[in-house]
């Protein structure tokens, strides 16, 4: 499958306090990364910035103006979030390079694009910046595939963190599918399994909260069980992925022990279910990741998933012995049975976990 990477040097000029988690050095990760692929033939292109059209689709016009207030300033919008002197003009491309992906996977069938950017996006609401976020990239994104004409987006996120303000946007819209998996209980304390949406889009909400601690295996459970049937029985034309990689086992925030290979399977599903349903139409779009070598590494791992033939997912063999994704299936299949087929699991939710 032919891959685009959507990348800029820029994105190290957002700058964030010292000792902040994600700090410009993580945008030395991506400069490497897109350098590495551009030198194994990947293409690799600069993203433009986002519009007021395309960002106002997902934010309100207050909002936007107090971000844009911010040009050339050094603040802190909540205890986690801050701008510097670029970080406004920074952002912009951030959501440009999403806006970039969509516009070329939906104009080639077949076709995969990955934003490697920064500052992250899925925590950003509607009206409010927090958890490091200013614009919902992938939001913003989602809301122009559908302005483009595109029918039914999924957006899977599996940062170890719940994307509030992705879930709140789209939670009412049942054109977009969106699902989690992620720690639970963590920040920001949204994405319990009986949050499946509201009105029209009840049901279309997919959130499968799971116990610090989950290995590879426990995510197979999962995805087994809960996230590809929803997807499969959905027929996305588009999937689209929250990259965040600090459930990795080596990750400085999150309670998880995902490994590289365990980031690649997930990959290679979703990969499995946009060519089953959607011609082959996957972005990816960068989160969290916050251990700079677990980063690059999950990087090459998600990029290799998404690039060249399609090949059923290797998922890797912790040897650990744990029950956590059992008891994360059978918490969301029990909120989600109403809404979707999905596998008889006779695994009690209420069960202690193993270890």
């Amino acid at each position: 499958m032919p891959l685009t990477l959507i990348h800029t040097e820029r994105f190290a000029d957002h700058e964030t306090p010292p000792g902040h988690p994600e700090r410009p050095e993580r945008a030395e990760v991506l400069d490497a990364v897109a350098a590495r692929w551009r030198a194994r033939g990947v293409e690799v292109v600069a993203p433009r910035e986002a519009t007021h059209e395309q960002l106002a689709r997902v934010h309100s016009e207050d909002y936007l103006s107090a971000i844009r207030a911010t040009r050339g300033l050094a603040r802190q919008l909540d205890p986690d979030t801050f701008t510097s002197a670029d970080s406004h003009e920074v952002a912009l491309l951030a959501a440009g390079a999403v806006i970039d992906a969509v516009e070329r996977v939906l104009s080639t069938p077949q076709h995969a694009a990955f934003a490697l950017v920064r500052p992250p996006g899925h925590h950003a609401e509607r009206s409010r910046a927090m958890g490091f976020c200013l614009f919902n990239n992938i939001a913003v994104g989602a809301a122009h595939a559908r302005a483009l004409g595109c029918g039914k987006i999924a957006i899977v996120d599996y940062d170890v963190h719940h994307g509030n303000g992705t879930q709140h946007m789209f939670e009412a819209d049942p054109h977009v599918l969106y699902v989690s998996t992620h720690q639970s209980p963590y920040y920001p304390g949204t994405g319990d399994a009986d949050e499946t949406g509201r009105g029209a889009g009840d049901g279309f909400t997919v959130n499968v909260p799971i116990e610090a601690g989950a290995v590879d295996d426990d995510f197979e459970v999962v995805f087994s069980r809960i996230v590809e049937p929803i997807l499969r029985q959905f027929e996305p034309d588009l999937v689209m992925i929250s990259a965040g990689f600090d459930a990795h086992a080596h990750d400085p925030l999150g309670g998880m022990r995902l490994t590289s290979e365990g980031f690649a399977a997930v990959t290679m599903a979703l990969r499995d279910i946009a060519e089953r349903s959607g011609r082959g139409r996957v972005i990816a779009v960068t989160e969290g990741g916050y251990d700079l070598h677990a980063l690059g590494a999950c990087l090459d791992a998600t990029i290799a998933a998404l690039n060249g033939p399609l090949r059923a997912p290797d998922w890797p063999r912790s040897g650990v012995a744990s029950d956590r994704g059992e008891r994360a299936a059978a918490l969301a299949a029990a909120a989600l049975q109403p809404f979707w087929h999905l596998p008889r699991t006779s695994h009690p939710a209420s069960a202690p976990s193993a270890e």
